[in-house]
């Protein structure tokens, strides 16, 4: 038997999140065995637990698109140069991360083939062929792969020079439609991220310094993470007609009159694990909404050698398993080691039950988000254990939305704004004239960017936050991953 005091110690052995947040959230990552580091700079292994994370994020997404009448479709990895440079504003914006192919075997290719960073010219160059006319419209596809972006700069999950992620890539026949089309997108991942990971977030417009290359308009949801930074958590596009010119969409219209196609493109990646860890995660480990977790309940026999004790343990997993994602711990660990593996894992509810348990019909339930303990009789465990679960879920979602709120301030003057961006974490609401060139002497003499121009606008005052000039609208500033 292997000793619980020692045992536990070993497991829970990660940096506090008060002494250094950057490497708590690394050791939850390697010590929860979400993902380990490859031997490609800036590329992971998507550990068991990292990756049914992603399968559950995924399930939840495709299910919402597909029920508004999406396709799942797969493009190649692989992009001609020639084929990248047709969009000139999109191919600068993504040139510094580019990675390329340039043999085949020991033959240099005769013309360079790029590692897709995104797929649009893949998804354009395919409409040119396959749009004619507007039966053909519109055109609602998404494509679940890897992309390559060859950062500097890595941290798993966050930021690497590969990660997983969807890219929606449609095509209508009007701007309205395309429109329509790029902001439901946000909604779902305004939805993805509250209902499922139980993250609040701000939803807004993009800064045109800040949108997407080649975009008319990029539209994102922000989150806020423990450490007061923001993290971008889903983007959506409307392109308008521009990749339509650039790659000749045409269709013929309902009118027999020849008319470019209007294009939208839309994706959020594995960083929203990233935001589970950062959101959520305490100096145990992980912790993960029921919603998305995919161990919901993990039952500890306790004196598994005792008469009894194991058989009811699998008796009560054959009974939950129908309703709940369940784990029987039947290993060899010691119930301090499996309590302490499975609170870093984030398992939200913990099923004990041992003799004294089997002798007074009962069981015992431990939350992992808060560590609450109560007792249950057996008879009453699923339903207690479904109550339960929703309240783990609208509870991490309150104290994420606390402390978004607690950690949002508002700046009036651009003495407040710097005193702010100094000393506090967070996001700051602050009024903006819509020049660029404030935008970027805020972020340079600040060290803030503008995270959006959010939907729910506030009138804090007439003067921009940077200079004298009629304040056009509300920003949200903050730093950001």
């Amino acid at each position: 038997m292997l000793n619980d005091k020692n045992d536990n110690k070993k497991v829970l052995a990660i940096t506090s999140r008060e002494e250094d947040f950057a490497r708590w959230y690394t050791d939850i990552v390697i010590k929860a065995e979400l993902a380990d580091y490859s031997t490609v700079k800036g590329c992971i292994v998507y550990r068991p637990l990292g990756y049914a994370i992603w399968e559950m994020i995924q399930a939840a997404f495709d299910k919402m698109i597909k029920d508004t009448g999406h396709h799942n479709v797969y493009m190649p990895m692989l992009i001609p140069e020639s084929l990248l440079q047709k969009e000139a504003e999109h191919v600068e914006g993504f040139a510094p991360e580019v990675a390329w192919v340039t043999h085949g075997g020991h033959e240099k290719l005769a013309e360079r083939l790029c590692i897709r960073p995104t797929s649009e010219t893949l998804f354009c160059d395919h409409y040119a062929k396959v749009i004619q006319s507007h039966r053909d419209l519109p055109k609602l596809y998404n494509q679940w792969c890897s992309v390559c972006r060859w950062e500097k700069t890595t941290r798993p999950f966050l930021r690497g020079s590969e990660f997983l992620w969807q890219e929606g890539h449609t095509a209508h026949a009007t701007y309205d439609e395309a429109q329509t089309e790029t902001l439901m997108i946000l909604d779902f991942y305004e939805d993805v991220c509250r209902d499922f990971l139980a993250i609040p977030v701000i939803k807004g417009q993009k800064t045109d310094r800040e949108r997407f290359a080649g975009a008319k308009a990029t539209y994102t949801i922000e989150s806020l993470m423990n450490d007061g930074k923001s993290l971008q958590s889903g983007t959506s596009h409307n392109f308008s007609d521009g990749f339509a010119r650039a790659f000749d969409i045409k269709f013929t219209d309902k009118n027999n009159e020849i008319q470019y196609v209007y294009q939208t493109s839309w994706g959020m990646s594995t960083r929203t694990i990233g935001a589970l860890i950062m959101v959520h995660g305490d100096d145990n480990g992980l912790v993960l909404p029921p919603k998305v977790a995919p161990t919901q309940v993990v039952i500890i026999p306790v004196a598994s050698h005792k008469e009894g004790v194991m058989e009811q343990c699998v008796r009560l997993k054959s009974q939950l398993s129908s309703k709940f994602r369940v784990v029987l711990d039947d290993s060899d660990k010691s119930p301090g080691w499996k309590f302490a593996e499975h609170e870093m894992k984030g398992v939200p509810l913990r099923l004990e039950l041992g003799p004294k348990d089997i002798e007074s019909g009962q069981v015992t339930l431990v939350r992992r988000d808060n560590s609450e303990k109560c007792t249950v009789a057996l008879d009453e465990v699923s339903s207690a254990i479904e109550k339960l679960l929703d309240k783990i879920q609208s509870d991490m979602l309150q104290r994420a939305i606390e402390h978004k709120t607690a950690n949002t301030r508002v700046a009036n003057t651009y003495e407040e704004l710097a005193a702010i961006a100094e000393q506090h974490a967070g996001f700051i609401k602050a009024m903006w004239c819509g020049s660029g060139e404030c935008e970027l002497n805020i972020k340079n003499d600040l060290g803030v960017t503008a995270r959006c121009i959010p939907f729910e606008q506030e009138q804090l005052g007439s003067k921009c936050i940077a200079c004298d000039e009629a304040a056009k609208q509300l920003v949200i500033w903050g730093k950001s991953y």
